[in-house]
């Protein structure tokens, strides 16, 4: 009887169990300062979101922050207005981020290359204005404050420490990852990849790019709408710098830093930066941005696609090395 080979382990489970994995390591390394870990996880989500839209179908965005902001802004909203059940107000996230995600994705896919890129920025900036204007529902330059959810299934409260946030933020982003992972390698996933790679070919096979460009984008606003109802859950106030122009651009330099139309590179290249930047700021708080550069060109220059698929090349010479020994 022929054994049976062995089951690989489903690519779900491989990011939950990274995941917790990270969680516990983050845990043990910054045991006071789980505040900064509960931040780091609401902007790998918006790292995440901003993968699926420029990884994987090539469009060029740097308003992917008033996305996530504006979810933050609403959920804020619906917090004071009395709807604490912080899962509610997950949802409530998950719809604005979409539906704003709709919204702008039916303008900014309609153009291609640099007018897209000025699209993009327009669309951020109007919508940072408005959010400084607006300060009755956003409280202007003062930020939105006042946010107390309840605790989470009702037996966990928020505490100043911010351990009941932390687990919270790293069960979502737990769910949330192996839920991506599953989608981008769905048929729609795998079609979006050949619209980056070739959309005329794609329109030449029937393929209506447009409207999978606008559904890509409305999925990518859901899941920024996730990462900013998690920071407005856990911080309890909302800013203008949730949905200013540094915060697209930061997301995009983690992007391009872990590898872009990757999940794990957007993963590894948001908790990479922003830990190496919490650490350096704190050390030298007068140069930190000048070290933060120097990381960056670096690895442009020796892995241009990306820290992910340059340990993978890596990884690969030494295993074919080891084989010829």
């Amino acid at each position: 009887m022929a054994l049976a080979a062995p089951r690989s382990i489903p690519v779900e489970l491989t990011g939950i169990g990274v995941v917790a994995a990270l969680g516990v390591t983050g845990y043990l390394l910054f045991p006071d300062d789980l505040a900064f870990l509960t931040r780091l996880i609401s902007l790998t989500l918006l790292v995440l979101s901003l993968d699926l839209v420029t990884g994987y179908c090539g469009v060029a965005t740097l308003g992917q922050a008033a996305l996530f902001g504006i979810s933050a802004y609403v959920v804020g909203n619906a917090c004071i207005a009395g709807i604490t059940n912080p899962l509610i107000l997950l949802v409530i996230g998950l719809v604005a981020g979409a539906f704003t995600g709709l919204v702008s994705g039916a303008l900014i896919t309609r153009f291609r290359g640099l007018p897209q890129l000025v699209l993009s920025i327009a669309f951020g900036q109007l919508v940072a204005a408005l959010c400084n204007k607006l300060s009755v529902w956003t409280g202007g330059s003062d930020g939105l404050s006042g946010i107390s959810p309840a605790p989470v299934l009702g037996l966990f409260s928020f505490d100043m420490y911010s351990r009941t946030a932390y687990i919270f933020s790293i069960v979502v982003l737990a769910v949330v990852l192996a839920l991506l992972l599953r989608f981008v390698r769905s048929p729609f996933g795998l079609l979006s990849r050949g619209i980056r790679d070739d959309d005329l070919r794609a329109r030449a096979l029937g393929v209506s790019v447009y409207p999978r460009l606008v559904v890509m984008y409305g999925v990518s606003g859901a899941v920024a709408g996730i990462g900013g109802a998690l920071m407005a859950i856990t911080t309890g106030v909302v800013g203008l710098d949730s949905v200013g122009f540094e915060r697209s651009a930061e997301a995009l330099v983690m992007l391009v830093l872990g590898g872009a139309g990757h999940l794990w590179g957007a993963l590894v290249g948001a908790v990479i930066f922003q830990i190496f930047e919490h650490i350096v700021s704190a050390t030298n708080p007068f140069h930190w941005m000048t070290l933060v550069g120097l990381l960056l060109v670096l690895i442009v220059v020796f892995a241009p696609r990306g820290l992910v698929h340059g340990m993978g090349v890596v990884w690969t010479r030494l295993r074919t090395r080891g084989g010829q020994s």
